[in-house]
């Protein structure tokens, strides 16, 4: 088996088995790598890296958008529209390549990432 497989066959295997938590984690952190991603493609001139980043990213933002159930609690709407700004702004960002539009993006997104792992790393030591 090669390293490639084998490589894919843990991260499958780790997302089989993630909480629910560990796997809005791990999309955080993708979101978050593929933002500094674009963010380095767009520095480089490279526009079809930045684009394949950005509609990475927004794929993953759009799949939190579909997850979120607003009516469960307050900040659900906040949220929804948080992430229909995102969408938007990673869209205008791929049109003009604009890392600035990609700068306010991570602005959001790191300190989100940060909050999740917070609350999953609270709610396995809870759940011990």
């Amino acid at each position: 088996m090669s390293a490639a497989s084998l490589r894919a066959r843990y991260l499958g295997d780790s997302v089989a088995t993630a909480s629910p938590q560990q796997v809005l984690v791990m999309l955080y952190d993708r979101l978050a790598l593929d933002l500094e991603r674009a963010q380095r493609a767009v520095a480089a001139g490279d526009r079809q890296e930045a684009s394949e980043q950005l509609q990475h990213a927004q794929a993953i933002v759009y799949e939190l958008l579909a997850s979120l159930r607003v009516d469960v609690w307050d900040g659900g709407p906040r949220l929804a529209a948080l992430y229909n700004w995102l969408i938007s702004e990673m869209q205008q960002a791929n049109i003009k390549l604009d890392t600035n539009r990609i700068a306010s993006c991570r602005q959001v997104v790191e300190p989100l990432r940060d909050a999740w792992r917070q609350a999953a790393a609270s709610l396995a030591g809870a759940v011990s």
